[in-house]
């Protein structure tokens, strides 16, 4: 499982919800007694663990709650999105019912020798514009119908390429279901979508070790 480094301090961990009261368990023996302060345990040592909600998962009061909530199914649409290539699918809780994958040839930013550069920069643009909107097709095809039944879009790869699918105006009823969290994936392939699906239920909890924390491995607070 990758840690992610927070904005501001800190580190972020994914864990599964199926994994929770095990990794709660194991927060506790790395760092002693914890009390819950609403979603944020507070551990004798000084650790402190925000948990937050997955997308589509209802806001809960307690951790235990939370875990109830993590765990239930939820139907989730999913687009993955970097240069030419696009991946869309809807998740019923941990399987992949449906998805496409398609790629859009989209050239590199550096110009070849000979061309101009405004020459190069619009080929380029009619390139990236063409992979939209082939890409907007796809979640029209795939997500639109099944807009209704999820509880969220959960994005990922390259902000600015999914922001350009999503800027259809048919597409306003899934983008209207997009979750604020946003998945860090290579160029998307079908077995990255399968990937996103779990990214995509984890529990997200921030993770603040205590100042001049001794012993602490890599990785200890993932498990």
């Amino acid at each position: 499982m990758v840690e992610r480094a927070a904005a501001g301090g800190g580190k972020w961990v994914d864990i599964a919800p199926e994994r929770l009261p095990r990794w709660l368990d194991n927060f506790g023996r790395r760092h002693g007694t914890f009390r819950e302060e609403g979603l944020i345990l507070i551990a004798s040592d000084g650790a402190t663990a925000e948990l937050h909600p997955p997308p589509g998962a209802r806001s809960a009061p307690t951790v235990s709650e939370l875990i109830d909530e993590a765990r239930a199914p939820r139907r989730l649409g999913l687009l993955l999105a970097r240069k030419g290539a696009v991946a869309v699918g809807i998740a019923d809780g941990e399987k992949l019912v449906a998805s496409k994958v398609d790629t859009h040839y989209v050239q590199g930013r550096t110009a070849a020798g000979g061309w101009s550069q405004q020459r190069f920069a619009r080929r380029r643009d009619n390139q990236a514009k063409a992979a939209a909107s082939d890409g907007a097709g796809i979640v029209g095809r795939i997500l639109v119908p099944e807009a209704g039944s999820l509880t969220a879009l959960v994005t990922g790869g390259d902000r600015t390429a999914v922001d350009a699918i999503l800027a259809a105006p048919q597409l306003r009823v899934v983008a209207a279901l997009r979750a604020d969290r946003m998945l860090e994936v290579p160029e998307p392939r079908h077995a990255v979508l399968v990937s996103a699906v779990a990214a995509a239920r984890a529990v997200p909890i921030l993770i603040h070790e205590p100042a001049g924390a001794v012993g602490h491995r890599p990785g200890d607070d993932v498990s």
